[in-house]
């Protein structure tokens, strides 16, 4: 394990009032910084988690010529155009090779995976071959139009000694565990799981199993939030709700940040008066960033207590969903040892209109993919705005995202999507 390392106190830190999209992800990627130590696990614990060293194969994969079939091993040199008569010398099964040269017009009944024996370079497979008995021996007939090297792996024909397999800052899928284990690695060098303290806020918020009574919801978000947070291979610590009362939403921000690597709150991030947690994070660290010229998620927060990340979003399920997965998703990646995880996009044709949209801002829509009387993918918008709308997430596949600059969506224009 190493040292973690803190933040600048100035990590975040610009002279804008209101941010554009593009502004506030360069000042992310340019001042953020893996904050998480390592350690070392066995790899059948590694998925998911961020590696934090460079994986080399100090050997070919596989090691030696192999058989791709069940077959027939034998020299091609020895063959030719009317076929071959071979006779056969030795059985060859995975995980035991033979030191034995095969002898001319020798053959060797091998099995998938197993080693080709020295002076093989082909190989037949079982069911294009006829096996023959003359005098007491056997025998097989191998086909014509067989290739030299047919149905043979070659040692290094995945990977070759030395190739560098992955990179520090990989997050660990299962294909790259398969990988590791290829080259004989039993455990890994990882980033330690980021410490993350999940706030709601709100006299209003109750948590499900509780009675919900008059003018309440139900707290949507800790379990939204958690979800998407635990995608980060995070340690999760729940820290409740907490009501509208300026003392407690302080101390309970001052104790978790002591303890965890980043604290994220939703709600209370506007200048209302019963919204603390802006006035609480401006007294007891800094904001660095807040009001993003985006919609919906317009009150986003970030700033630090001590050397604590703070992230605060907003309260609305729609504008905390889109602000984890376009700010918080890529900070938390490179708080824990990857990369800046910006979503990706691809351009399908737009099957709505937009008449009006408000310029200078930059707007996501829940989109929806789908296939149109021509046969083509497009992408239709969720038929309702609010930010609140649970219902828009959970039957998108995405976001359509409108740029700044455009005051109108024409029906067939090419729009960015964001797919979740």
């Amino acid at each position: 394990m190493v040292e973690t390392r803190t933040l600048l106190d100035d990590c975040f830190l610009h002279d804008k009032e209101r941010l554009r999209h593009h502004e506030a992800l360069r000042i992310l990627k340019e001042r953020m910084s893996c904050i998480a130590g390592t350690q070392t696990v066995a790899l059948h614990e590694a998925h998911g988690r961020t590696l934090a060293e460079g994986i080399i194969a100090d050997r070919n994969i596989p090691q030696n010529d192999n058989s791709a079939v069940d077959g027939y091993a034998f020299r091609f040199s020895d063959h030719d155009a009317a076929g071959g008569f071979f006779r056969l010398e030795q059985r060859i099964a995975a995980g035991h090779p033979s030191e034995k040269t095969l002898g001319p017009w020798g053959a060797a009944r091998i099995f998938t995976g197993a080693a080709m024996p020295p002076g093989a370079d082909t190989i037949a497979m079982q069911e294009d071959c006829e096996l023959h008995d003359q005098d007491g021996k056997a025998f097989v007939i191998v086909p014509t139009g067989l290739k030299a090297g047919a149905n043979r792996r070659r040692a290094g024909e995945d990977v070759t000694k030395g190739t560098a397999l992955l990179s520090p800052g990989k997050h660990l899928r299962p294909q790259d565990l398969a990988a590791i284990a290829s080259t004989g690695k039993a455990s890994v060098l990882v980033h330690e799981k980021l410490r993350i303290g999940i706030v709601s806020t709100g006299d209003e918020i109750r948590r499900p199993g509780s009675d919900l009574g008059s003018g309440n919801v139900y707290d949507s978000n800790h379990f939204l939030l958690r979800a998407l947070s635990e995608t980060m291979e995070a340690q999760i610590e729940d820290l409740g709700v907490l009501p509208d009362q300026a003392d407690v939403i302080e101390r309970t921000l001052q104790a978790a940040s002591q303890r965890c690597d980043v604290l994220l709150t939703t709600g209370g991030a506007s200048r209302g008066e019963e919204d603390h947690v802006l006035a609480t994070l401006d007294k007891l660290g800094s904001r660095h960033m807040w009001q993003l010229a985006i919609k919906p998620g317009r009150p986003m927060m970030f700033g630090q207590i001590g050397s604590c990340v703070f992230l605060g979003l907003p309260g609305n399920p729609v504008a905390a969903m889109v602000c984890f997965v376009l700010y918080a998703k890529p900070v938390l990646s490179v708080l824990g040892g990857g990369p800046f995880l910006e979503p990706r996009r691809f351009q399908v044709p737009a099957d709505f209109s937009v008449a009006r949209k408000k310029p200078d801002r930059r707007e996501f829509y829940r989109g929806i993919l789908a296939t149109d009387e021509t046969g083509r993918t497009v992408a239709r918008k969720f038929e309702r705005d609010g930010s609140g709308l649970i219902t828009g997430l959970r039957e998108a596949d995405g976001l359509i995202e409108i740029p700044e600059e455009a005051t109108s969506v024409e029906h067939g224009s090419l729009v960015d999507f964001l797919p979740f």
